[in-house]
Order: structure tokens, then sequence, then C-alpha cells
């Protein structure tokens, strides 16, 4: 059986030191167990977990064929990622169906040992405010609809694990409002996410009440932070009830916030995502975003509308490694901590194991001392 060995493995609880990882021949955790005479200085950790990508490889996962998906699970592969949410954005409707059933198909073949496994998918948009719509095309967003959702499950046969919705927006001709959608879609097991969002603070209260669980890359695309009108930002920051995803490029988000989100969002809170795009990982140029084109250059991906002088922030090219890496760098935090937030915390949003255990998938992350991604073991399997 192979074995893995390390200075010390990182766990939810805590950490092992001397780890000896056995592995099952069919990719599983078969025991661990500690030996004070491994003498590797390297530290192993659980894989990450993007709850909001929409592409990276020049892939982009609402328009990906399956070869476009097993390159993007091989990308995503090498910088660490175990598990990931394909995310869709706002488009018609017939072709976010198709995308729907596109994905799904990829989540349910057969995955390769080595490569990122799509788990669920993200659904950000339709259901979002025209206020802070950021690049999502304001001819394509819908007012909330439970028939509409209900369209959009079936397409995914089940498997929309998430939704970004804006809760103050209201249905069309008297039809269910955001908060009627929040419910069903939280009492029928997809996770709700605020985002895209003007709410006030009542309105956002509002929706936590009604089963919201997180908040969809705090900071972008909600109204401001009054100091009398604390909004959806305020009472995201605030409430120990919801999760919160950040954007940590130090593009989206300036250093100084960062450190606000994590000091008020907390170890067991805050999550990492990338927001990544199909440029990710590819050089400068034109990419897509759904039925989007995006500009990219200088690590920026930009959307300018109608030859307008203010240009979009339309994702990112970061990768979950980097995010790693800059939560660390723009806050002190420990690699643990960081961990935490791309693995752990995503996955208890989702309702996932989190434990690394006998009979779990081998997926490990290995690190240097220095705290650079080394390496990663999928399915028991090295990443290509």
């Amino acid at each position: 059986m192979q074995t893995l060995t390390a200075r010390r493995l990182l766990t939810p609880h805590g950490h092992l030191d001397h780890p000896v990882i056995t592995l099952t021949t069919d990719g599983l955790i078969a025991d661990i167990s500690s030996d004070p005479t491994i003498r590797s200085e390297d530290t192993l950790t659980a894989t990450f977990l993007d709850i909001h990508t929409h592409g990276c490889a020049n892939h982009d996962v609402m328009q990906a064929t399956p070869s476009g998906f097993q390159t993007i699970h091989a990308f995503l592969a090498t910088k660490g990622v175990g598990r990931y949410l394909p995310t869709t954005v706002t488009a018609p409707i017939d072709p976010t169906l198709r995308a729907l059933e596109r994905i799904a198909n990829a989540i349910e073949s057969p995955s390769t040992p080595g490569h990122a496994t799509p788990i669920g998918i993200h659904l950000e948009g339709p259901f979002i405010s025209h206020a802070k719509r950021g690049v999502h095309p304001p001819a394509n967003i819908q007012p909330p609809s439970i028939e509409l959702f209900q369209r959009f499950q079936q397409a995914a046969r089940g498997h929309i694990r998430l939704i970004t919705i804006a809760p103050e927006v209201r249905g069309a001709h008297g039809e269910a409002d955001a908060l009627d959608l929040i419910q069903y879609a939280t009492q029928s097991g997809t996770r709700v996410s605020l985002g895209h969002s003007n709410a006030t603070a009542p309105e956002t209260l509002a929706a936590i009440a009604a089963g919201a669980t997180s908040a969809t890359h705090t900071f972008n695309a909600m109204r401001p932070l009054d100091h009398r009108h604390p909004g959806i930002l305020g009472t995201v920051l605030d409430n120990d009830a919801l999760f919160a995803e950040l954007i940590c490029d130090g593009i989206h988000v300036a250093p100084e916030l960062i450190r606000l989100w994590l000091r008020t969002k907390g170890p067991d809170r805050a999550i990492l995502v990338t927001d990544s795009i199909s440029a990710t990982g590819m050089p400068d140029g034109t990419y897509a975003l759904g039925n989007l084109t995006v500009q990219v250059a200088n690590h920026t991906c930009l959307l300018v509308e109608n030859g307008s002088p203010t240009p979009t922030l339309a994702g990112s090219v970061l990768t979950m490694d980097r995010a790693v890496a800059n939560l660390q760098h723009y806050t002190g935090a420990t690699l643990a901590t960081a961990i935490h937030l791309a693995s752990h915390n995503p996955a208890t949003l989702l309702g996932l194991p989190t434990n690394l255990a006998a009979g779990q998938p081998a997926n490990f992350n290995r690190f240097s001392p220095h705290g650079h991604l080394l390496s990663t073991i999928l399915q028991g399997q090295p990443t290509n």
C-alpha cells in the first residue's frame, strides 16, 4: 500500500505530528497513524474546495465540452483543488438550461484520479438586483420565480447546491418574491447565498430568517457600508450566522478590508473563493465569461460595456493556492487558518463531511516548511 508522510497533518480540529497515512489501492484513506521517526519537514492538508469558479485554462463552465471539463479538472488539480462548484453567470434562459445539463453531465461522469471533481453547481443569478448586477447582463436578469428555479434544477438534475440571490428583489405580477424563493430553495436542499444586492439591513435579516446561510464575494456587488444604514454588507460582517466568501486577490478587496473581513467573520465563517474565469492560467487577452467577452490584462478581468469609460470587474484569474498564500500575506494568518477557509468552511456550508479519516478519499495537499504548495494527491493519485 502507498503511504504519505510529513512533519504534520493539518486537520479541521488541530494537527497530528509525524503522520503516516496509508492509502488503499482504490484511492481511499486506509489508516492514519503517527511515527516520531519521520524526518519530513512538509505539511499535509486537505485539498481545497472552490465554491465559486466560472472556469479556467481557456474553458468556461457554461460552454465547456466534456473534453473542456477534463482540461478544467486537470488545471484545478495543479492548484490544490480537490472539489469545486462550477458557477454560472446570468444568461438567457434557454442557454442557461443547456449549460446546466452539460454541467450535470460533467458531475455525473466518472471522476479521473488526479483530477479535481465537480460536486454540484453554484447558480449565480439570474435572481439578482439590477442596481448591483456587476457584469451580469441586465436583459437576462429575472424576477424571483420558484417555477424558473425548478426548471433550472430539473435541467441540472438536482445538482444545484448553491444559489446567489438578492434578497430585496420582488416577484413579477404578484408572484413569489426573493424571500419566498430563499425559503423554497433552502427547504429543497439548496444553500442560499446573498449577493449582487442593494439590500438594506432589515431586508438582509429577513433573508437570513428565511434560510440564507452565506454571502457571495463579500464587499463586491453590494450596497456600500454606511455608519447609520449598515445595509447588506454591515449585516454580513456582523451576523455570525452567515458564511462570507471573499476574493483574496488584492484587486477585488483592499488588504485593509480583507483583514477586517477575517476579524469580523472569524476562522469558522470566512470562505476563500476565486471567482475565476476562463482566462485563469492563460496569457493576457480576450476570454469568455458565459455569453460575455472579457478583456484580461495585468491580472485584472474587465468588461467595458458600450464603450463606457468605466470598466467593470468581471471575475478574476485567481487560483486557490494563490488565495491561500495571499491571505497569509495580507493578514498574517497561519497556513492552518488559510486552509480552514479554503477547505473546511466551504464544505461545512454545503453540509459535506470535513473529517480526514479512514474511508474518505485520499485527497491531500503537500506544503513546504515555508507554506508553498508542493504537490497534490487526488483519489490517491498525484496530479499531472
